[in-house]
């Protein structure tokens, strides 16, 4: 399986979105410092996820979600299923 992803800041009210095959792993990485766009607002949980069976569909979720530049709807993607 492959994820599209939302992260939260636990420390501040900032957002990141990815994808990957792996969330435990995945979310590890960003915790612990190892990826230069989350190193800052650590620590960080998942606050929302999607699943796909093909690596292209979460990369083309995960696009489409980044190009979202108001919160408040990103936020309403977020809210919808949690």
């Amino acid at each position: 399986m492959h994820y599209t992803y939302i992260l939260k800041s636990k420390i501040k009210d900032r957002y990141y979105i990815g994808h990957c095959s792996d969330l435990e792993i995945r979310l590890n990485h960003h915790n612990n410092g190892k990826s230069i766009s989350t190193k800052a607002y650590i620590p960080r949980e998942i606050v929302y996820y999607e699943e796909y069976e093909i690596k292209s569909e979460a990369m083309k979720r995960e696009y489409s979600l980044k190009r979202i530049k108001n919160k408040s709807v990103l936020e309403k993607i977020i809210n919808k299923i949690t």
